[in-house]
């Protein structure tokens, strides 16, 4: 291996300074640590809050539609959803239309629970785009685009 190009430090420096997955993934941790703080009280996640709100809907939604909202695999969802369960804030059925898919739900006290949560939410995420230099909607326009599935991923 002693004879392996090198990434000169210039290279690492332009990474640093131009990569987009790098400058999401600092920007997501620290959104996600500020209202993890927020939340701590309520000893809710900021991914915790996510999956809740997505299941806040008419009907109970099946597992491959929220795994597509949030970006997860449904083995990660499936984990992300285990604590929730124990602790009685969702509850995981058959489809009965479709007994392999499974049905997501808010119990009475992850309504509850996301109901006290949300105050929380709205507070933070205003101070948050209160700082932001720029036209909020326009920034989620760009990530929209940046989480849309490539074309040849839309095929598969």
């Amino acid at each position: 291996m002693s004879n392996a190009i090198q990434v000169s430090f210039e290279t690492t420096l332009h990474v640093r300074d131009h990569c987009l997955c790098l400058h999401v993934q600092r920007a997501a941790r620290a959104l996600a640590r500020r209202f993890d703080d927020a939340f701590r009280g309520l000893d809710l996640t900021s991914g915790q809050f996510s999956l809740l709100m997505s299941l806040n809907r008419p009907s109970p939604p099946n597992m491959r539609e929220v795994a597509n909202l949030l970006a997860m695999d449904r083995t990660t969802l499936t984990a992300a959803l285990k604590p929730l369960e124990r602790r009685g804030l969702v509850t995981i059925a058959a489809n009965p239309k479709d007994r392999r898919s499974r049905l997501l739900m808010l119990t009475g006290a992850g309504k509850a629970l996301l109901a006290e949560a949300t105050p929380i939410w709205i507070r933070v995420h205003r101070e948050i785009e209160a700082r932001l230099p720029t036209d909020c909607d326009q920034l989620r326009s760009i990530l929209n685009a940046v989480s849309a599935p490539a074309p040849a991923e839309r095929q598969g």
